[in-house]
C-alpha cells in the first residue's frame, strides 16, 4: 500500500465550488425564462433571495455562500490574464 501524504488546498475547492454554484444558479434562472445576470446582480447587492429561483434547488446553493464570496469569485474570473 503507498502512503503518500495528499495536499489539500481548501481554498482551490472553495472557488471550485463557488464557480459551480453561479452557473448552476445561472442555468436556473435560465431555465425559468429570467435573465440570469440581472437576477444574481439583483441578489448580490440586496441580500434578497427573491431575486433567485428555487428552480433545482438554486435559491438554497446560493444562500449557502457569503456574497462577499461570490463577489470575490466574480471578480478574480473576470481579471484573470
Amino acid at each position: 500500500m503507498d502512503k503518500k501524504t495528499i495536499m489539500f488546498d481548501a481554498a482551490k475547492t472553495q472557488q471550485r465550488t463557488t464557480k459551480e454554484v453561479l452557473e448552476s444558479v445561472y442555468d436556473a434562472l435560465e431555465e425559468r425564462g429570467y435573465n440570469g445576470i440581472d437576477q444574481m446582480v439583483g441578489y448580490i447587492l440586496s441580500g434578497d433571495p427573491s431575486y433567485i429561483t428555487s428552480h433545482n434547488n438554486a435559491r438554497l446553493m446560493i444562500s449557502r455562500i457569503d456574497r462577499d464570496d461570490l463577489l470575490e469569485e466574480i471578480l478574480k474570473e473576470y481579471l484573470k490574464k
